[in-house]
């Protein structure tokens, strides 16, 4: 067995070594090449490419695969074909490249296959490729050096199943503050995901740690490459839920060779397609609402405003209103520039019910008011004089002026305070279709709109609006959107992003056990998949997950089984660590305040890159940091505020630790006094312990929820670990 790693080792080393002296002498070839800067179009084409090419294989030179797949087909021989981030050519061109780009069709193979001796297939431009799979072979280089040669399949040694020992082995990576690739672990079921058709609304249900966000990640370079004709990465879009979440992902696509894809929140590109120079309402009012209660969180129901704000109810209110809009904007009466001249109101009314009856209302008024402002030049042009000329354009200015005041206002931010009457409405308008507004959201939404302060919840009604009066530009449609931590979105907001988007093609991901902003985000994904028609969406539950230790899940899963109700449970990988620890405080407050001191010093003085203290509430965080700084360096308060995450040593409220995660986690008070027994609160404390990768520690007061105190003993334990 020995022997056969050595041999296995050193023709790997050999191979790798003939793969970068190409890649270098291609590389050296290149950036030999006079860079062109003349205006000749096909000779800047070419240099472009050059660019390309040789920024590839600046990076391909240091780590130019990480995969191995020994095929035949059946009616080819075997061949060794080795799997990268970025294909790369051989100099002089063969049918097999030095590198196989890991989107390509052949390289799904290193993917799918999952063991056994029947004959496997791939889907090729050509059609279906048939044959048998050899070797499957990981390999690990970092600075063009062969580090670690494993074999998860090898046909002739009769090894017939695919083993987890490669993928344990990269999941037990200490993490540090950004989010990697895993382009050399994708699983056959992330795999599939990946590589589905465009035009899909792909709805992706995954557990905590099941790589949603990278997989989503990788979907976009694979469209990217296989959809080259069609797409371009400046117009794709990912949603997510923060800035630091955003920079905490900023990698992925870079080490994928991807670059221009558009990054926001969906807040900060509502307000540029409205064009809104308002400043939202701070976040943190809201946030401070639902989650800085003591003892447990709120009740939640259909009528609280983020959820009726984010309703197809109130979509379907908003085009009732438009529609009443539609029939009373022409105003009444003929149009006269000057006297003795008049354009017919039911010649106005001919051109806006029916020559220009396409557009959207703004764009009809536009071109009605254009239409009017001709028909005047061309009356003009019959003037007697030059003196009564200048006499009846002076006039017909200020009465085309005049004229277009009198219709309705075309403005998104102007009709929605209509409608919560926060203004006074068009003449003829009628409301009747909104008396189902819940009293209370009217009530306060209209104190808000009388103060100009715009809540998130309130984007998308203004988006829809603005959809209905200017319909969207080419510039402003996407060929793909990807949503991270879709739960928090509301149906309304897919909705209207539909609009932007071609062929319904979105990448929605999330974790309904994870919904903890339940009071705005949907509670099943049917509230999503009921947008598209049933051949224009898909379903996928990612359950496998690779985040934490065996031990971690289990704890995490028993969470959710008691306290969440759900069935959505985590299957680990076989990554066996610590035992979860339950940890009682000390009798004071004092006493509390050591204990985290201690557990913080004893997980940091391990080989971790990142621990964080978890509390209930924000004004906990705060205040611990201010107690903990004293004696800890380098200890990051993260509020909300921060653009990026900084990994080493952090304290956070719960509610926005989600979608991060660390080597080690401490649940500060997790006890009845901050989390009740709903299953909201259970979904917080799952949070909570599913940001830990290797260790987690549950510290509390008097009494806890039931959901943490029954666990097996074999997965929990109670008191300190022995020093």
């Amino acid at each position: 067995m020995e022997d056969n790693f050595q041999s296995a080792y050193q023709e790997e080393e050999k191979r790798l070594n003939d793969a970068i002296t190409e890649i270098d002498r291609q590389l050296q070839w290149l950036q030999s090449v006079d860079v062109y800067t003349g205006h000749d179009f096909t000779e800047q084409i070419l240099e472009e490419a050059r660019k390309e090419k040789r920024i590839a294989l600046a990076k391909s030179v240091q780590e130019p695969y990480f995969g191995r797949l020994d095929f035949q087909g059946t009616k080819d021989q075997r061949k060794p074909l080795y799997i990268g981030k970025i294909g790369v050519d051989r100099e002089v061109v063969t049918d097999q490249p030095l590198v196989i780009d890991w989107r390509a069709p052949v390289a799904s193979l290193f993917y799918s296959f999952t063991g056994g001796d029947e004959a496997t297939s791939y889907e090729a431009p050509e059609g279906l490729i048939e044959g048998l799979v050899f070797l499957k072979r990981n390999v690990v280089i970092r600075k063009q050096i062969l580090e670690r040669v494993s074999d998860t399949y090898n046909r002739e040694n009769e090894q017939p199943a695919v083993s987890d020992e490669f993928l344990v082995y990269r999941l037990g990576e200490n993490k540090d503050n950004k989010l990697r690739d895993i382009v050399s672990t994708i699983q056959a079921e992330q795999d599939q995901i990946i590589r589905a058709v465009k035009n899909t609304a792909l709805i992706i249900q995954g557990v905590a740690g099941s790589g949603k966000t990278t997989v989503a990640l990788h979907r976009l370079a694979y469209l990217l490459y296989q959809y080259k004709e069609q797409v371009t990465a400046e117009k794709m879009i990912i949603f997510a839920p923060n800035h630091m979440f955003l920079d905490y992902i900023s990698d992925v696509l870079p080490e994928l060779g991807v670059g221009d894809i558009q990054q926001s929140t969906f807040a900060d590109w509502a307000l540029d397609v409205l064009e809104l120079n308002m400043p939202l309402a701070d976040a943190a009012e809201t946030l401070h609402y639902w989650f800085e209660q003591a003892g447990g969180t709120r009740e939640i129901n259909d009528e609280v405003p983020g959820r009726f704000k984010g309703s197809l109810t109130l979509m379907k209110m908003i085009s009732s209103v438009i529609e009443s809009l539609e029939t009373v904007s022409v105003p009444e009466g003929d149009f006269s520039p000057w006297d003795g001249k008049v354009l017919s109101h039911d010649k106005i009314l001919y051109w806006y019910n029916e020559e220009y009856k396409p557009y959207p209302l703004a764009k009809r008024k536009e071109r009605v008011m254009a239409r009017i402002h001709r028909w005047v030049e061309m009356e003009l042009k019959k003037s007697p004089s030059e003196a009564v000329f200048k006499d009846r354009k002076k006039k017909a200015t200020q009465r085309e002026k005049s004229y277009a005041t009198k219709w309705p206002k075309y403005e998104p931010l102007t009709l929605y305070k209509q409608m919560f009457r926060a203004l006074k409405a068009p003449t003829g308008w009628s409301d009747d279709c909104l008396q189902g507004i819940p009293a209370t959201v009217l009530k306060s939404t209209q104190s808000d709109l009388k103060k100009d302060i715009i809540r998130e919840e309130d984007l998308s009604p203004l988006l829809y609006i603005h959809y209905l009066l200017n319909d969207v530009t080419s510039e402003q449609r996407f060929d793909h959107i990807v949503i991270d931590e879709a739960q928090d979105f509301s149906p309304f907001q897919v909705a209207v992003l539909d609009f932007f988007v071609r062929g319904h093609s979105f990448t929605i991901l999330g974790d309904l056990s994870q919904g903890i902003h339940a009071y705005r985000g949907v509670h099943q994904w049917e509230e999503m998949s009921s947008l598209f028609q049933p051949e224009h969406t898909a379903y996928f539950a990612l359950t496998r997950s690779y985040r934490s230790t065996m031990e971690i899940i289990e704890f995490a899963n028993g969470i959710l089984e008691k306290g969440v109700q759900s069935d959505l449970m985590a299957v680990p990988v076989f990554r066996s660590g610590d035992t979860v620890r339950l940890i009682p405080y000390g009798k004071d407050e004092g006493s509390r305040i050591d204990d985290l001191q201690t557990a913080l010093n004893r997980l940091s003085s391990k080989e971790y890159r990142t621990v964080a203290i978890l509390t209930r509430t924000l004004s906990e965080a705060k205040d611990l940091h201010h107690q903990l700084e004293k004696n800890t360096a380098d200890l990051h308060l993260i509020d909300g505020s921060k653009q990026a995450y900084q990994g080493g040593l952090s304290i956070l409220p719960v509610y926005l630790s989600k979608g991060l995660e660390f080597d080690a986690v401490i649940v500060a008070d997790a006890d009845l006094d901050h989390y009740g027994p709903k299953p909201w609160d259970a979904k917080l404390m799952y949070v909570g312990c599913t940001r830990a990768l290797h260790e987690l520690w549950i510290m509390h007061g008097e009494g806890v929820p039931d959901y943490l105190g029954n666990q097996d003993e074999d997965i929990a334990v109670r008191g300190w670990p022995e020093s």
